[in-house]
C-alpha cells in the first residue's frame, strides 16, 4: 500500500479524535457548561451536521482545486476550529466551533475516499478505504480514551487544545507524504452533481448510509451516561470502556472491508447490519450487568464501524455505473450521508432521554438499523434486476 495512505490515515486520527472524544466527555461537559446532557449532545449532532455541509458543498467549490492543497487547506481549518472550542466563551461558542471543524472534517473524508480507491488497483479499493478509516477507528482506540483521559484531569478545553496539536502533525505529515501529482478526476457540472442528488439508485444507498450508520448513534452518544448511571462505572473507568469499544471497531473496520471485497458491499453489509441490530438489542438487557456490559460493548465495536468501507466502496461502484462524471461528489454526499444518521441519530437519541430514559436508545437504534438491513437487501435486488437486463 502507498505511503500516501499512511498520511490520509494520520488525518484521519486526528479528525476521529475529536469527533469522538465528545461522546466520552459528555456528562463531564454537561455539567461544567450547565446543560442538559441532551443539550450537550448538539455538539455531536451539530458537528455532523456540519460535515453533512462541507461534504458535498465544499467538495464542489474546490473541485478545480489540487487535491494536496485541498487537503492542506482543511487540516488548517481543522486546526484553527479545534482551537476556538479550545477558548470558547460560551456554550454557542463553542457549537460554532464545532460546526467549522465538521466542514473540515466533511471535505476530508470525500476527497480523501477517491484519492484512497485511486492509489490502489480497483479490487482492493475496499481495503484502501479501510486503511485510510483505520486513522479514525486507531483514534477510537488511542486518541479518545486518552482525550477523555485528559477531559477529565485538566477541563475539556485541554482536550481540544491536544487535538489541535495532532491537527497539526497531521498537516505536515500530508504537506511531507502526500505527492502533488495526485490522480483528479475533472470537476463536475453543475447538471452532473443534480443528476447525482437526483438518482434513485444513488438516493437509496445514502438513505442505507444515513439510517444504517446512524442507528448506532442513537445509543452510542449517550453511552457514557447509560455506563454512568446504568452500570454504574466511574468516570475513569468509562474511559477504558471507551478503549474496549475503539479496539474492537479497529478490528471490525479491517474486516468489513475484507469481506465487502470478497463477497461484495450487499452480502457484507447483510452480515453486518444483522450483527449490529442483534447486539443493540442485546445491550438493553446486559447494560446492567458491569461484566456483562463491557462484553457487549466489544462486539458493538466491531459491528458498528464494520459497514463504512462496504457503504463507501458500493457508492463508488455505483456512482462509476451511473455518474462517471461526477464519482467525487457521488462520494462527499455519502460522507453527508454518514454525518445526517449521526445529527439525527444523536438527536433522535436526545428527545428520547429527554422523554423516556437512557435505556430505550439502545433498542430504538436497532430497529432503525434493522430499516437499514430491508433498505440494503431492496438495493441487492435492483443490482440483480440491472445485471439481468443487460
Amino acid at each position: 500500500m502507498p505511503l500516501a495512505l499512511l498520511a490520509l490515515a494520520l488525518s484521519a486520527f486526528a479528525i476521529g479524535t475529536t469527533e469522538f472524544v465528545i461522546v466520552g466527555l459528555l456528562p463531564t461537559m454537561a455539567q461544567d457548561l450547565n446543560v442538559s446532557i441532551p443539550s450537550a449532545g448538539l455538539l455531536v449532532s451539530l458537528y455532523a451536521l456540519g460535515v453533512a455541509i462541507g461534504a458535498p458543498v465544499l467538495t464542489a467549490l474546490t473541485g478545480k482545486w489540487n487535491r494536496k492543497h485541498v487537503l492542506l487547506f482543511v487540516m488548517g481549518l481543522f486546526v484553527i476550529g479545534n482551537l476556538v472550542a479550545w477558548q470558547a466563551p460560551s456554550f454557542e461558542a463553542l457549537i460554532v466551533a464545532r460546526i467549522l471543524t465538521g466542514l473540515a472534517h466533511g471535505v476530508f473524508f470525500s476527497i480523501g475516499s477517491t484519492i484512497a480507491t485511486g492509489l490502489v488497483p480497483k479490487e482492493k479499493a475496499a481495503s484502501a478505504i479501510a486503511i485510510m478509516f483505520t486513522g479514525l477507528t486507531v483514534a477510537l482506540v488511542t486518541g479518545v480514551p486518552l482525550g477523555t483521559y485528559i477531559g477529565q484531569q485538566f477541563g475539556w478545553e485541554a482536550t481540544f487544545l491536544t487535538v489541535s496539536v495532532l491537527g497539526l502533525i497531521a498537516m505536515v505529515g500530508s504537506a511531507i507524504l502526500i505527492p502533488n501529482n495526485l490522480k483528479q478526476t475533472k470537476p463536475a457540472k453543475m447538471s452532473a452533481q443534480l443528476k447525482v442528488l437526483t438518482h434513485p439508485r444513488l438516493l437509496l444507498v445514502y438513505a442505507i448510509t444515513a439510517v444504517g450508520y446512524g442507528g448506532t448513534f442513537v445509543a452510542f452518544t449517550y453511552l457514557a451516561p447509560i455506563l454512568n448511571q446504568i452500570t454504574g462505572f466511574s468516570p475513569n473507568v468509562i474511559g477504558l470502556v471507551m478503549l474496549v469499544y475503539g479496539v474492537s471497531v479497529a478490528v471490525g473496520n479491517i474486516l468489513g472491508g475484507k469481506m465487502a471485497d470478497k463477497m461484495g458491499p450487499i452480502k457484507a453489509l447483510t452480515i453486518i447490519f444483522t450483527g449490529l441490530a442483534a447486539i443493540l438489542f442485546i445491550f438493553n438487557i446486559t447494560a446492567v450487568n458491569p461484566l456483562a456490559a463491557i462484553i457487549t460493548i466489544l462486539v458493538w465495536g466491531a459491528f458498528a464501524f464494520g459497514n463504512v468501507p462496504g457503504l463507501q466502496v458500493y457508492v463508488v461502484k455505483l456512482a462509476e455505473q451511473h455518474t462517471p462524471e461526477a464519482i467525487d461528489v457521488a462520494s462527499g454526499l455519502n460522507i453527508a450521508a454518514f454525518n445526517v444518521g449521526i445529527a439525527l441519530g444523536a438527536w433522535g437519541g436526545g428527545l428520547i432521554v429527554e422523554q423516556s430514559g437512557l435505556m430505550n436508545t439502545p433498542w430504538v437504534g436497532a430497529v432503525v438499523v434493522l430499516i437499514a438491513l430491508a433498505l440494503t437487501r431492496f438495493s441487492g435486488v435492483l443490482d440483480k434486476r440491472l445485471i439481468a437486463a443487460q
